[in-house]
């Protein structure tokens, strides 16, 4: 079922459709950066796809030269029961890739929340701010450089 899927991006955007992966029955399809709200309206608006739903959106730091970061939005369709993961890759010189909160509202704080850990920004997001770390707090904490112990003294500690 979730073979059409691919077909049918590739036949709205040809040039769209970087990668696919299936495990377990679970696809993920990496696209670029730049077509990614196209694509998000597509999966949303199409009538034989139906992804309304966006479970999470988060980052995975590689830690690697090029294409350090990867988005990962997981998508639910009701109409067909099925979960859909998009991947976008995102070089460590521009930690920037378009917001889907016009496509669906609860992107708003999975948006903020991977910018607070990992400080991807989301560019068109109508409030991104942090949400755990304070904004004066210049570190990422699910970044793989940043230290297991925290760094002392970045952050005031309640006193006991």
């Amino acid at each position: 079922m979730n073979d059409r899927v691919p077909d049918k991006l590739r036949a709205f955007r040809p040039d769209a459709v970087l990668s696919t992966t299936e495990f377990r029955g679970d696809l993920a399809i990496g696209i670029r950066a730049e077509d990614l709200v196209a694509v998000c309206q597509f999966l949303k608006n199409d009538p034989g796809l139906g992804y309304t739903m966006a479970i999470d959106i988060t980052a995975v730091d590689y830690y690697r030269p090029e294409d350090r970061y990867e988005i990962v939005y997981h998508l639910y369709s009701p109409m067909r029961k099925t979960y859909l993961r998009l991947k976008v890759s995102v070089d460590e010189r521009d930690l920037t890739v378009p917001s889907v909160t016009g496509v669906w509202r609860a992107a708003d704080w999975h948006e903020r929340e991977t910018f607070d850990m990992f400080g991807i920004k989301f560019s068109g997001h109508p409030d991104l701010r942090r949400l755990y770390m304070p904004e004066e707090f210049e570190y990422h904490p699910l970044r793989k450089d940043f230290p297991l112990m925290g760094i002392p003294d970045s952050i005031p500690l309640p006193r006991r």
